[in-house]
């Protein structure tokens, strides 16, 4: 008898036919790459129909792959990853869908088909700055409202670029540039013959 997670791969490859780019198997569980474009398509049959009944969404997050090696993600920067549950058939799917623009990265919301996605969505948003179209209320969510940049993106600074602190003279919380001085956070090594390197 084959394993369920190749029947399940076999199963996608004959009912998505060349929407499904690519599938493969990482840590015993099934990861598949869509098209951005189709992704509301692959993901509302993937939930309805009952050969793969995955009616829950685990998590939904954004990838920043600016640092990975040329080729490996097709040129694309960004992708939005959902990580689906069957709990029916006790199988677990990974689907990932690369954006088509680096410089605004977009893709469909899915908050119509889980609702609970809104702030999943939001998290992606503000982290890295991708935007989901047609979301009902794509704003902030961790970062403060006029947080400028989004953190989780590979080229944002380490430092940050502006810090926030309370003037007690103006009686407000100002924004200022950063003010951080860079400094050598390598730890010296003493070896055991009592010289020093560092």
């Amino acid at each position: 008898m084959s394993n369920p997670i190749q029947i399940l791969s076999q199963d996608l490859k004959k009912y998505f036919g060349k929407k499904l780019i690519k599938s493969s198997v990482q840590f015993h569980e099934l990861t598949i790459t869509v098209a951005a474009s189709s992704i509301l398509d692959v993901l509302k049959n993937l939930r309805d129909r009952k050969e793969f009944d995955f009616k829950q969404l685990i998590d939904l997050c954004g990838v920043d792959y600016l640092e990975y090696p040329k080729g490996s993600t097709n040129n694309k920067r960004f992708a939005v990853v959902y990580h689906l549950l069957s709990l029916k058939k006790n199988q677990r799917i990974r689907v990932r869908a690369f954006l088509e623009d680096d410089n605004f990265p977009i893709i469909d919301t899915i908050t119509n088909l889980w609702p609970a996605s809104d702030w999943y969505e939001r998290e992606a948003f503000d982290l890295f700055g991708i935007m989901f179209l047609d979301h009902p209320d794509l704003r902030r969510i961790l970062t403060d409202y006029g947080f400028v940049g989004h953190p989780f993106r590979k080229d944002f600074p380490m430092i940050g670029k502006v810090e926030m602190r309370y003037d007690p003279t103006q009686k407000r919380v100002v924004y200022e540039p950063v003010s951080i001085e860079e400094r050598n956070n390598v730890p010296r090594v003493i070896n055991g013959e009592g010289s020093r390197n560092g």
